[in-house]
């Protein structure tokens, strides 16, 4: 809310300069955005909350700074009671021009009057005001109108009367599809849950946004109808973002405006005719008010404040400061009853009350003492640890982490969705961020192609983040992995990363989380199969449940996210919401083994088409407990081996915790090994 420090002092008689008042004021809660001269004046723009409408005018402003400066502030609604009880007639009877509501639970309150004018220019003054607040200067009679709006925060617009149809002022629903072209030259569609300011004919403006441009105010126009009414904030907040319109009123009527304020932005509005030369209002105000504001007191007990704010505020400055800001308390036996004015519609409880209290008493003034800790602070989710202890080893194993947007364009996000629908966005910022990620890949994907594009070829990137679907939210850690597999080093050779790197790193997080994560050959349905080549591709499982996937993308893909096709970008996805469901039993730690461990080398003949990971799930699927480890140190195809058969060597550790284990022992458990893989697998020992 941008104001001069000159109309400021129209309201209250403050004499400290610009940057004491922005300083102070933004000690009680509305920041000062910014300060800048506007010759021998300054104009001052603060940042207003959306629960304070009565902040967004000069007055309101004005009014906290009487509080803080402890000044008397010269209220608008008494300076012009005078004028609206000389003006105000009852709507029944009353000349001028007759106004019905039709829908009383969206208008409480419609007040007009009609008035000759003479269409010019502004006053330099009045006009200089507007524009130094952002407000473009269009006519006297409408700058009049934004004057008003600015000073009091009330909103107004004027008709041409001799453009309205009756004449007449309907305030009503209004018909589906019927039309409306705004004062921006648009026409509008309106649906029937809009409220509409009409004519004895048609509609003539959109309550509470903008009025209609059948009856704008022209340079010919000598005779105008203000309108000066209370719209329901929840209507005018769909009203406009269904039609796509804001405005300066709707910004003010969507917060909530003051019903009682209606007959002082007229009389307001009938002073400045007058005063500029503009014309004068011919009748009284016609008043159509069937619900009159009747505020509900609210108890504020005096022991509730110290026991909220954690300081005593004495009972003489809770008076004063609830009187400066228009309240009115009235003394009981444990504290007062408190009745708000009509523009502090964020008044409803005594916690309001109490922030009112201790925001102009000052936060400033709380004792800096830690509060007693009375029970144990809840315990942390487990999800925030899951999440550190997968950043760990991810971090460990020389990835850097990557943030991307949960919002991303619908071509990107096409091939990770499979046969999901997308979940789009009702308002999209841009077709970029049309739809919610379905996968956190093609986020990782596009830091990978910015990092190439600025010259960085090994590239080693994982994401922590949200995946959304139609049936809802998981979360999944991704990983990205292009260029060399080991840094360069001038003792060893160079490396690009293949599949069995990442499938290392994978296998160590399943592993963390104590988690027995296969990878299989990915079905033809299967998401990893749209998205990575052949041959360097694996779904992985967990119990029978895909959990992720794991390979080499596609040059298809990567020419999606401007990646080099023919250098290899390896990409993991892992469901962590499942590995936390399966893993996370409590590891317990184990002694060192007291006795020797015995290993046995084993070749075996065996079908080429037979997976490491089939052979070795047999393995321990059978073998006996003093089996601890089974690595695969060798794999031969060629002279000497049948045609369709591969050699596989395997060495098998045996170790027992209780004593020293035979060589028969081991030898036993062996060929009981070689046993159960030629009967599953139809293994032949070489």
């Amino acid at each position: 809310m941008k104001v001069l420090l000159s109309w400021i002092r129209e309201f209250v008689d403050v004499t400290e300069s610009a940057e004491d008042i922005g300083r102070r004021l933004s000690l009680r809660g509305l920041a000062l955005e910014g300060l800048e001269a506007q010759g021998d004046d300054w104009l001052l723009d603060f940042d207003v909350t959306a629960n304070r409408p009565d902040c967004m005018s000069v007055a309101g402003i004005a009014r906290e700074i009487a509080v803080v400066f402890q000044l008397p502030f010269r209220e608008p609604h008494g300076r012009l009671a005078n004028a609206i009880q000389t003006h105000t007639a009852p709507a029944e009877g009353a000349p001028g021009i007759p106004i019905r509501i039709d829908a009383p639970e969206l208008c409480r309150r419609y007040v007009g009057a009609v008035a000759d004018v003479r269409i010019g220019p502004s006053p330099e003054w009045l006009a200089d005001r507007l524009t130094a607040c952002g407000v473009r200067p269009i006519s006297n009679v409408v700058d009049i109108t934004n004057y008003v709006l600015l000073e009091l925060g009330h909103p107004m617009h004027a008709f041409d009367h001799d453009r309205l149809a009756g004449p007449a002022i309907v305030v009503r629903r209004a018909a589906e599809q019927e039309t409306l072209t705004t004062l921006d030259g648009k026409a509008r569609t309106l649906r029937a849950d809009m409220l509409v300011i009409g004519d004895a004919a048609r509609a003539s403006a959109v309550a509470g946004v903008m009025g209609g441009a059948d009856s704008e105010v022209h340079a010919g126009t000598t005779r105008i109808v203000l309108e000066a009414a209370w719209f329901k904030p929840q209507s005018v907040r769909a009203t406009s973002k269904a039609l796509g319109l804001r405005s300066e009123a709707s910004m003010r009527f969507e917060r909530g405006a003051d019903l009682t304020a209606a007959t002082v932005a007229m009389a307001r509005a009938g002073e400045l005719l007058e005063q500029t030369g503009a014309g004068r209002i011919t009748a009284p105000f016609i008043d159509v008010y069937p619900e009159p504001y009747a505020p509900h007191p609210v108890h504020l007990v005096q022991p509730r404040i110290a026991g909220l704010l954690g300081m005593d505020v004495p009972d003489a400055d809770v008076e004063r400061m609830l009187a400066a800001l228009g309240f009115h308390a009235t003394p009981v036996s444990d504290g007062w009853m408190v009745t708000a004015p009509g523009w502090r519609v964020d008044q409803h409880r005594d916690v309001d009350l109490i922030e009112e209290i201790g925001r102009h008493f000052g936060f400033e003034h709380l004792p800096s003492t830690f509060p007693g800790v009375q029970q144990a602070p809840s315990p942390s989710d487990p999800r925030i640890a899951r999440d550190q202890r997968a950043r760990r080893i991810a971090l460990a194993r020389g990835f850097s982490e990557a943030i991307s947007f949960a919002f991303i364009d619908a071509r990107h996000a096409s091939p990770f969705q499979g046969s999901a629908v997308p979940v789009a966005l009702a308002n999209p910022l841009s077709e970029t961020f049309a739809v919610m990620r379905p996968s956190l890949l093609p986020g990782l994907l596009a830091a990978v192609s910015h990092n190439r594009r600025h010259g960085r070829r090994d590239v080693q990137l994982f994401e922590l983040g949200t995946r959304f679907s139609p049936s809802g939210e998981s979360r999944a850690l991704a990983l990205a992995w292009t260029g060399l597999a080991t840094p360069d080093h001038w003792s060893g050779q160079r490396r690009d990363v293949d599949f069995f790197d990442l499938k290392g790193v994978v296998e160590h997080l399943a592993d963390t989380f104590d988690a027995p994560v296969t990878c299989d050959l990915p079905d033809a349905h299967d998401l990893a199969s749209a998205v990575l080549v052949p041959g360097r591709v694996a779904t992985l499982r967990l119990a029978g449940t895909v959990v992720g996937l794991l390979g080499q993308v596609t040059a298809a893909v990567c020419d999606g996210h401007d990646l080099p096709g023919h250098e290899a970008t390896f990409v993991a996805e892992l469901d962590l919401d499942a590995l936390s469901r399966h893993g996370g039993a409590l590891r317990m730690a184990q002694p060192l083994p007291r006795f020797p461990a015995a290993a046995r080398d084993v070749a075996l003949l065996l079908d080429e088409h037979l997976s490491a990971a089939e052979v070795r799930g047999t393995i321990l699927s059978e073998a006996p407990d003093t089996l601890v480890s089974v690595v695969e140190f060798d794999r031969y195809q060629g002279k000497g081996i049948p045609e369709g058969k591969v050699s596989l060597a395997l060495r098998l550790t045996y170790q027992s915790r209780e004593r020293t284990l035979t060589d028969t022992d081991v030898d036993t458990a062996t060929d009981d090994v070689v046993r159960v893989l030629h009967t599953s697998l139809g293994a032949v020992r070489r």
